[in-house]
């Protein structure tokens, strides 16, 4: 169940290009998350208008704790990227609808794309038996140590060829045989169509978190909709990203929204 808390700051840097981590002390939040699942973060009261919805890196139970891994694409993200440890924002958290752990896939693939990279480490760290693990990044890799923890078959490609696999991480996917029982996946709309397609024509089920801007985090807004397309319905509807989603499985998206 959401809670809204005030959330204080253990550590926050900087891990790559335009790219920080930051762990929050969140207690009564971290029991309850489910890989995929997003937190509204706010700064000080009535600095924003809207609170910033960042997804869940990872959870450390133990010290009550959630990391959240992010880029500066506004002033928002901007100011939160000038936060010092021990300060406090306003946590919302958790939000959205994760990712369905199938404990019967003997081998799964897990992909991501960007920014859409950092909430699969969660759920590489909490599905079982074996991982195929497939990262692309425009440049030089960010969270690389922390995923071969949890896999050891991480692949990652690059858009310039400066580490690993020149290419998309589709083209990496068909280089390196890409194979499992299941597909999870985020990243941006057209990495996750191609993924789908993929998927598709090699009948392997596959879950995709969507990335869309929203506002009001709870699905009150209707900013965030997407059109999905249930198996025994005869016309698509409009779902919320941010309450019905951001996961869905990928049959049910229709792309040509």
């Amino acid at each position: 169940m959401k809670r809204m808390i005030k959330a204080s700051i253990v550590t926050h840097e900087k891990i790559g290009e335009n790219c920080w981590s930051m762990w929050l002390k969140a207690p009564g939040i971290t029991e309850g998350v489910i890989p995929g699942q997003f937190a509204h973060i706010k700064l000080k009261q009535g600095e924003k208008l809207l609170p910033r919805p960042l997804s869940i890196c990872e959870i450390d139970r133990n010290q009550k704790a959630l990391r959240i891994v992010y880029a500066v694409v506004g002033n928002g993200t901007k100011d939160l990227s000038l936060m010092k440890m021990g300060e406090e924002v306003t946590l919302l958290s958790p939000l959205g609808n994760g990712y369905d752990i199938k404990a019967t896939a003997q081998k799964s693939i897990i992909v991501g794309g960007g920014m859409g990279i950092p909430p699969l480490l969660e759920l590489s760290k909490r599905i079982p038996g074996e991982k195929e693990i497939y990262l692309g990044y425009a440049s030089t890799p960010f969270l690389q140590k922390d995923f071969e923890e949890h896999s050891e078959k991480l692949r990652i490609a690059t858009d310039d060829g400066s580490y690993g696999y020149t290419g998309t991480v589709l083209d990496a996917m068909n280089y390196y045989h890409a194979d499992g029982d299941v597909v999870y996946s985020c990243g941006p709309r057209p990495m996750l169509q191609k993924i789908s397609e993929w998927a598709k024509q090699k009948g392997i089920p596959a879950q995709i978190s969507l990335e869309e801007r929203m506002a009001c985090g709870i699905g009150a807004c209707l900013v965030c909709t997407c059109k999905i397309k249930k198996e025994k319905e005869e016309d698509w509807q409009h779902q919320r990203v941010c309450s019905d989603g951001p996961v869905f499985n990928s049959k049910e998206v229709v792309w040509d929204a």
